[in-house]
C-alpha cells in the first residue's frame, strides 16, 4: 500500500495562551495525518514572536526546510495553523510544484470527507470545503488565461474569475441544499418533541469513545475505530432506563483543538440537535495525558453553541486504562456530576444511568392524575415518558 510521506510544521509563540503545547499540538496532527492516510516522517517547529505574515515561518527557516523535505523525500507538507491564500501560494513557490503544501485545517476537511456517509454530511463537508478553497484557488488553465470576446469586444475576464464564479455559484446551491436539510430535521425534531422523550446527547472530544459507550447502552452498530472522527454522522438511539423510563440518545460529532470555523458553520444543522437536548453527557477520555486541556477544548465549543442552559453530567471514560485508576475514582467522589466508567468494559454503567435518572428527574414537574378504569392505557404511558412515584 502507497502511502503519502507528509512532514509537520508548527510555530510556538511567545506568550500563546493555547491550551495544548505547541509538541503536544503537533502529536495530535500526526495522528489526524495518520487518520487521513499519510505516514508522518518527521515534524519541527520555530519560535517566532508571531507568525511571519509572507511565509508563516521565517525566510532563513523555510529554505533549511527544504532541505529537510528534499533528504526525506517528502511529497506533502502539514502546517500546525490555517495558513493565509498569501501564506500558501508563497510557500508552494518555495517548496517546488513536486510538494504539496496544506494546513491543520485543509488536513481536517479532508479527513471529514473521506469519513462522511450519509447525503447531509457529505453535502455539509463539501461546503465546508468550498469556502475554505474560494479565497485559495489558483488558476490551473494558463491556455485560458482570458477569454477573448471578439476583436471589438476586449480581452473579457480571466479564467481564474470564471472558475471563482462557479465555485460561488456551487456554494450558493449546496447551502440551498443544507437549508433544505436542516428544515427536515427540524421537522424530526418536532415531530420527535411531540411525544415527551427526554434526549440526551453525548458530547466530548474526538476520540474519547462517545460511539462506544452507545453502543454499549443501547445494542446499537455504530462504527467504532480508535482514531481521530472514527464517525460523523449523529446517530440516535431509543435507550431504557433501571426505572423503565424511556429516553433518546444522540451519539454527535466529536470535537478537536482549532476546529475549522468553516466546519462549525456546516455542520450547524447537525449541531442544533445538541441544543434540543434535556441533558448533555460530556464524555472524557480520562487516561488521555491531556484530558483536562481537551475538556476545556469541548467546553470551548458548547460556550459558542449557546448551550449553557443544558445541564451536563461528566464522564471519566476509559478509567481502566488510566495509570492510577483508584487515584482518579477518589477524584471524581469528590466532584459534582462526575461518574468514572469504562464504555468499552461496561464498568460504572448502572452508576451512570442512575445519575441520568437523578438529572432528568431535576427538570421534571410533579404531576397528580386521576385516571378512570376505562383509561387504562394512560397508566402504561405515563411510565413511559415519566417516573411513577406513587399509585
Amino acid at each position: 500500500v502507497f502511502e503519502e510521506r507528509a512532514y509537520l510544521v508548527g510555530i510556538e509563540q511567545s506568550g500563546n495562551s493555547n491550551l495544548f503545547s505547541i509538541t503536544e499540538s503537533l502529536d495530535e496532527l500526526s495522528q489526524l495525518a495518520d487518520t487521513a492516510g499519510l505516514n508522518v516522517v518527521g515534524s519541527t517547529y520555530q519560535k517566532l514572536d508571531r507568525p511571519n505574515p509572507r511565509t508563516y515561518i521565517g525566510s532563513g527557516k523555510v529554505a533549511e526546510f527544504l532541505t529537510a523535505i528534499r533528504a526525506l523525500d517528502v511529497e506533502t507538507v502539514i502546517f500546525d495553523e490555517e495558513l493565509s491564500p498569501g501564506q500558501l501560494k508563497n510557500l508552494e513557490k518555495a517548496f517546488g510544484q513536486e510538494v504539496r503544501v496544506c494546513d491543520r485545517t485543509a488536513l481536517i476537511l479532508d479527513i471529514f470527507n473521506q469519513r462522511a456517509a450519509t447525503r447531509e454530511a457529505a453535502l455539509q463537508v463539501t461546503l465546508a470545503q468550498m469556502v475554505y478553497q474560494l479565497p485559495r484557488l489558483s488558476r490551473m488553465w494558463t491556455h485560458l488565461e482570458r477569454q477573448a470576446g471578439g476583436m471589438v469586444k476586449g480581452m473579457g475576464e480571466k479564467q481564474i474569475e470564471v472558475d471563482k464564479r462557479i465555485l460561488r455559484d456551487r456554494i450558493s446551491s449546496l447551502k440551498k441544499e443544507l437549508k433544505s436539510v436542516r428544515e427536515h430535521r427540524k421537522q424530526y425534531r418536532d415531530h420527535r418533541s411531540s411525544v415527551p422523550v427526554p434526549v440526551i446527547s453525548l458530547v466530548g472530544y474526538t476520540n474519547a469513545g462517545k460511539s462506544t459507550l452507545l453502543n454499549r447502552l443501547s445494542g446499537a452498530d455504530v462504527f467504532v475505530e480508535d482514531r481521530l472522527f472514527a464517525t460523523l454522522d449523529p446517530t440516535t438511539r431509543r435507550i431504557e432506563l433501571a426505572n423503565g423510563m424511556e429516553c433518546l440518545l444522540t451519539d454527535t460529532v466529536g470535537f478537536i483543538q482549532k476546529l475549522p470555523t468553516q466546519l462549525v458553520a456546516a455542520f450547524r444543522a447537525t449541531l442544533e440537535e445538541i441544543r434540543d437536548s434535556s441533558l448533555l453527557v460530556h464524555v472524557v477520555d480520562i487516561s488521555h495525558p491531556l484530558a483536562s486541556q481537551q475538556t476545556e477544548a469541548v467546553k470551548k465549543v458548547l460556550a459558542e453553541l449557546d448551550v449553557e442552559h443544558i445541564p451536563i453530567l461528566t464522564l471519566w471514560n476509559k478509567v481502566d486504562k488510566a495509570t492510577n485508576p483508584d487515584r482518579i475514582r477518589e477524584e471524581a467522589a469528590h466532584r459534582e456530576d462526575v461518574i468514572c466508567i469504562s464504555a468499552l468494559n461496561g464498568v460504572g454503567l448502572q452508576e451512570f444511568c442512575f445519575a441520568v435518572e437523578m438529572k432528568l428527574k431535576d427538570s421534571m414537574v410533579l404531576v397528580e392524575a386521576f385516571v378512570p378504569f376505562d383509561k387504562s392505557e394512560l397508566v402504561s404511558a405515563v411510565h413511559h415518558v415519566g417516573i411513577v412515584e406513587k399509585v
